[in-house]
């Protein structure tokens, strides 16, 4: 899979994209990540892509050629791109577009900044996504959560691939509580059906757990599952 990232920032990736499994996708070769800096494709000796908004207001607006200009060369090596602008209009990610995307050859991140995009920048996406209700500084980190969440879907990223099928959010459902050693701790015990040996008792006792805590901690996932809104 080959993500390209377009932004202002590509020093942003350096560091996550260098430690845990996205490095190790990268260094399998699963993952190609390009960085497309956005003021290479401005056009005067300031590299500028932001400017005043028409009609006043505060703070500066992302301008639409240097964004367009980046979209049209990464379609030059990949014309079936899906582009995907980072804003909170977007529906928020959830694990079946993580799926979506993972099955996408070419996936295209455009990272706004500042009071956002002009808004013509939307006539050349395919989609608009968001990662919460809430104001980060930029798309960077929006992109990165991305990158992170769809790289586990990818064949290969994994070293235990069994584990991505229980992870939380797969079925609607959230993941069964986890413990490891000691056995007590503070007076606070393991569920004793863990110790048993017995798997069918701890798959029965795993899938109770998980229901029980995605019914407590996130009834929303309860009702979208039952096909109803929460």
């Amino acid at each position: 899979m080959r993500v390209h990232v377009v932004t202002i920032f590509p020093e942003f990736f350096a560091s996550p994209l260098a430690v845990g499994i996205p490095k190790r996708a990268r260094d399998a070769g699963v993952l190609q990540v390009s960085l497309v800096d956005l003021r290479e494709y401005t056009h005067d000796r300031h590299r500028t892509t932001d400017d005043t908004p028409y009609g006043g207001g505060h703070g500066m607006v992302m301008k639409v050629a240097p964004i367009v200009e980046a979209l049209e060369a990464i379609a030059t090596a990949a014309p079936r791109a899906h582009r995907v602008l980072l804003s909170p209009r977007g529906p928020a990610l959830d694990h079946r577009k993580v799926m979506a995307f993972a099955a996408v050859e070419d996936l295209v991140l455009v990272c706004g900044r500042y009071e956002g995009v002009d808004e013509r920048v939307r006539d050349f996406v395919d989609e608009e996504l968001s990662i919460g209700d809430y104001v980060l500084s930029g798309g960077e980190p929006a992109a990165l959560a991305v990158i992170d969440a769809v790289v586990r879907q990818l064949p290969g990223a994994l070293g235990n691939v069994a584990s991505a099928a229980t992870e939380s959010f797969v079925d609607d459902q959230l993941e069964y509580p986890q413990y490891t050693r000691p056995e007590v701790y503070r007076e606070r015990a393991v569920p004793a059906v863990l110790l048993s040996g017995d798997h069918a008792a701890i798959d029965a006792w795993r899938l109770n757990a998980a229901r029980e805590v995605t019914a407590r901690t996130r009834p929303d996932l309860v009702a979208r599952s039952a096909g109803r809104e929460p």
